[in-house]
């Protein structure tokens, strides 16, 4: 495991909104030339929200799927492998990336190296090495980076940040946050058919640093995400999406513990007992695929004046308790947050903006002025940096970090165990199995 300092993952996080201007690019008024990696999808929402900037290059290794992105850009030179791209497209400034979580690091370092800024589908990558690998390069290569989350910039998440930060509830020690995913299927086993790779689609290349598979379906174009071997779950799909409001409202570092409960360990409230059948089935462990439902808890020590906090994940259609005071008839919604304080609680949505406040003064309660930055845009920020502008918000210092938390409570949920998390070795203390998941072994023809 590359040894990154704690300290130095999260002195560039804070430094975020105060950052000077950091990268010497082109002038505010010229235009970036950027290329699309993974365009079929996400990919094409990321291109169709810089369309301000030059669109030059469209890589897809399925053609049929990013058959509409090509259409609305014609003028774009069209290729199956980024690697063949980056290497003929010599005018590219910037690389877009919207391809599946296991090909982020192989397309971002690639780009990176030879000094193109990127944006980066979240989560940034597919396991911690890469992710702390990838924040060290950008600074390195003194690249514009943002991952996309694209909440980081707006008005409710900032906002919910100020009303924990303003003193309402007290100390923070507990915050839930709970998810409608997944919504692709988990908790299932390789399928045994081996259909044709549909004409028009790269199979190899798709899989790009996968270990070998036949084709099927069920990976392609969407499910994949289930899949430990080129997704993250429900987890790392969504929790960058949140963790994001909750760092920035508590000024959290790395965490030094993580446990999971999965729906591989649960057993139904209804079983009959009598029938052993049912413990039997729920002890099979599906070890391709992610759980149906899980509980994540995340231990992060004191900071400051702050005492420790601990973070918990739902997904699965797993609900928390809902907060004393809240109106019986209210219930909660698909995906929120939760913050728990010593004199109150604060449920927002998922990615912010305040619906309930429990606390003694609550009915008084002025919400604070407005102390965090506001943004011009996601998109906008980014943008801005490759010409020489501030770092953006989820820029890849920051946003290592939450992909990092993210990922140890995915392998948490893989191994099931409580484990010990050192931040400054980036290595579990207590469990081998676990760090053997910390990276992933690439295909021949494959590295960064």
């Amino acid at each position: 495991m590359d040894r990154i300092s704690r300290r130095g993952l999260l002195s560039g996080a804070a430094a975020i909104a105060a950052a000077p201007a950091a990268f010497a690019a082109k002038s505010p008024s010229d235009r970036l030339n950027i290329a699309g990696v993974g365009v079929g999808a996400m990919g094409a929402n990321y291109l169709a929200d810089c369309e301000s900037e030059n669109i030059v290059a469209l890589c897809d290794v399925d053609e049929n799927y990013a058959a509409k992105t090509f259409a609305r850009y014609p003028k774009a030179v069209r290729y199956r492998d980024f690697r063949e791209m980056l290497a003929k497209e010599q005018g590219i400034d910037a690389v877009i990336i919207g391809t599946p979580d296991h090909t982020h690091a192989s397309v971002a370092m690639a780009a990176m190296k030879l000094g193109k800024h990127v944006y980066c589908a979240k989560p940034m990558t597919h396991t911690i090495e890469e992710a702390r690998l990838l924040a060290r390069t950008a600074k390195e290569k003194n690249v514009a980076t943002q991952m996309s989350v694209q909440s980081c910039a707006s008005d409710p998440a900032l906002t919910t940040a100020e009303w924990v930060q303003s003193g309402v509830l007290g100390p923070v020690r507990e915050v839930h946050v709970w998810t409608d995913r997944p919504v692709w299927p988990q908790g299932v086993d390789r399928p045994a058919d081996t259909p044709p790779v549909p004409k028009g689609f790269d199979w190899q290349l798709w899989l790009g640093p996968a270990p070998e598979r036949p084709y099927n379906p069920i990976y392609h174009p969407f499910n994949w995400r289930g899949w430990t071997d080129f997704g993250t779950g429900a987890l790392g799909d969504m929790g960058c999406h949140t963790l994001h409001v909750i760092f920035t409202a508590l000024k959290l570092g790395l965490p030094i513990a993580v446990q999971a409960s999965t729906s591989f360990q649960m057993v139904p409230a209804t079983a009959d007992k009598a029938d052993q059948s049912w413990m039997r089935a729920r002890k099979v462990k599906h070890t391709e695929t992610f759980p149906d439902a899980s509980i994540v808890t995340w231990d992060f020590p004191a900071r400051e004046k702050q005492p420790p906090a601990r973070v918990h994940w739902y997904d699965g259609g797993i609900r928390p308790a809902r907060p004393l005071g809240m109106d019986a008839s209210a219930t909660l919604d698909g995906d929120g947050l939760m913050f728990v304080g010593d004199l109150g609680v604060l449920v927002s949505g998922f990615t912010g903006g305040v619906k309930f406040l429990s606390a003694p003064n609550a009915r008084d309660f002025v919400p604070p002025q407005k102390t965090l930055p506001r943004s011009i845009g996601h998109y906008k920020e980014w943008i801005a940096a490759a010409k020489g502008g501030k770092p953006a918000n989820c820029n890849f210092e920051f946003g290592a970090i939450l992909t990092e938390v993210a990922l140890l409570g995915v392998i948490a949920q893989r191994t099931g165990k409580s484990l010990a998390w050192d931040p400054d070795a980036g290595e579990f203390t207590n469990n081998d199995a676990a760090n053997k998941l910390l990276k992933m072994p690439y295909r021949p023809g494959w590295s960064l």
